[in-house]
């Protein structure tokens, strides 16, 4: 008989991102409704390596956390964020921060080589 599923019951250390990993693979998972063994099954990982995964006890290279990713359906970077409360007390929403966005800063014209 398989364990219930369960989600993650603490909140990791925004500053140690294999507990920030560790916890969106797991609530990603649950949320799924899959086990251990049903992720690594569809991310050709071993299911012992997942649970070491999800338990914090691995490092992780990009290469897996890719394949974590595809199978969970998430963007890998997403994974890796730290979660951060809602302002509202009320909503008590604890979700990803967005990533960076990033600014394409053009050179002033004086700085261009013309052709």
């Amino acid at each position: 008989m398989s364990a219930k599923l369960s989600a993650p019951s603490a909140f990791p250390d925004p500053a140690n991102l294999r507990a920030v990993l560790a916890y969106w693979i797991r609530l990603k998972r649950v949320e799924k409704g899959w086990s251990q063994e049903r992720l690594a099954m569809e991310c050709e990982l071993d299911r012992t390596y997942v649970s070491a995964i999800e338990h914090s006890r691995w490092n992780v290279s990009l290469s897996n956390i890719e394949r974590l990713a595809r199978a969970l359906d998430v963007p890998a970077w997403s994974l890796l964020q730290p979660l951060v409360q809602a302002d509202d007390p009320a909503v008590g929403v604890i979700s990803p921060q967005a990533p960076p966005k990033r600014r394409c800063i053009e050179k002033p014209p004086a700085a261009r080589r013309l052709g």
